[in-house]
């Protein structure tokens, strides 16, 4: 993204969107004050999230047991339910479905490429699914401190391991088919991004034609294999994602706050939610519309809007669609491809 001199002046600024993810489905009952655990817990968690200001919603869902749902007819109930709740917000579905170990001792892993591929079949449809680009370590503990694990579920050793051994399988054989059934089902993709080979990779995809729609995406900065916390890091990824593109900040536990905070200054988007943290000030617990409450605050201090729905839903692209590789290039602010015997850079560029 580029920025002149008056980028970062708010009212140049796209209005804030707030990407809210209520439903932590690495967390046990009790983990969190506020876990959804009912179909109505989950509906209302929605409700509370998007009154507080969030107009984004990353889904999980969470059996009566507690531990989180691997059943698409739960998801479909739930996305249902939440069209006549929340009919402004954009319901996005995570893409592991549900990562959480059955029980203590198990693994923590994200499911088949087969059951991952089914999000594409929700009925209601879903406004996006998440997507996550390479397989890559998933180690969601390793920048965790004992503080931020206090209390919870994951301070079990069992469960630790667990997280700490977690490995993301997203090659080739299933992003490919996995963005071609999105693509063929009206789904918007939402890429989860951990670094910039990932974000290379996704322009690739485009460049290729494989990708032709709006270029949405997380910058995942929770450590452990995904990028960490240095804001040097942040910055050179915001500088190298296109500016046609729509960029959301997330992180993890305390860290949240701080990363967001230079998000918001920056003119892009943050993620807040019990699935990402659930702390305030140093053992103080924090709840999911508590931290989309403070993300309204500091965008208030620093004179940025915040993004009603439909407004978020034209921020994210909602609906829109591209016929070409270059119609696609060009809709996201990247240079063209190179035509055969064009040398030099491609703004520049001589043929022969």
């Amino acid at each position: 993204m580029h920025f002149l001199d008056d980028s970062l002046l708010p009212e140049n600024q796209q209005k804030l969107v707030i990407q809210v993810a209520p439903y932590g489905p690495e967390w046990l009952p009790g983990d969190a004050d506020d876990l959804p655990l009912t179909m109505d817990e989950h509906v209302q968690a929605a409700v509370d999230c998007y009154n507080a200001g969030a107009t984004v919603l990353h889904i999980h869902v969470r059996e009566l047991d507690g531990h989180g749902s691997k059943r698409m007819s739960k998801f479909n109930e739930l996305i249902g339910r939440l069209r006549e709740a929340v009919p402004d917000m954009v319901l996005q579905i995570g893409g592991s479905i549900s990562f959480a170990p059955e029980d203590e001792g198990s693994e923590a892993k994200w499911l088949s490429y087969d059951t991952r591929h089914l999000l594409a079949e929700l009925d209601p449809r879903p406004d996006q699914v998440t997507i996550a680009i390479n397989t890559s370590q998933m180690n969601i503990v390793e920048i965790m401190s004992d503080d931020d694990l206090a209390g919870t579920s994951i301070a079990k050793p069992d469960y630790y391991a667990a997280y700490r051994d977690m490995v993301v399988e997203a090659g080739p054989d299933f992003y490919l088919e996995h963005l071609k059934r999105l693509h063929a089902n009206g789904i918007q993709p939402h890429f989860q991004l951990a670094t910039l080979a990932q974000l290379e990779t996704v322009e690739r995809l485009i460049r290729s034609g494989v990708h032709t729609g709006p270029l949405v995406l997380n910058y995942v900065a929770i450590g452990g294999g995904f990028s960490g916390r240095h804001p040097a890091d942040l910055i050179e990824f915001v500088r190298r994602v296109p500016d046609g593109a729509v960029l959301t900040i997330e992180s993890s536990m305390r860290a949240v706050a701080p990363m967001n905070a230079i998000g918001i200054a920056l003119g892009v988007h943050v993620r807040v939610g019990n699935e990402d943290n659930l702390w305030a000030r140093k053992g103080e617990r924090m709840s999911s519309v508590q931290q989309v409450e403070q993300m309204v605050s500091i965008a208030d201090t620093l004179g940025r809007d915040i993004a009603n729905g439909a407004e978020a839903k034209e921020i994210y692209h909602i609906g829109e669609y591209y016929s070409d590789t270059d119609q696609t290039l060009a809709a996201l602010g990247m240079v063209p491809n190179r035509r055969p015997g064009q040398r030099g850079f491609m703004l520049g560029g001589t043929a022969g």
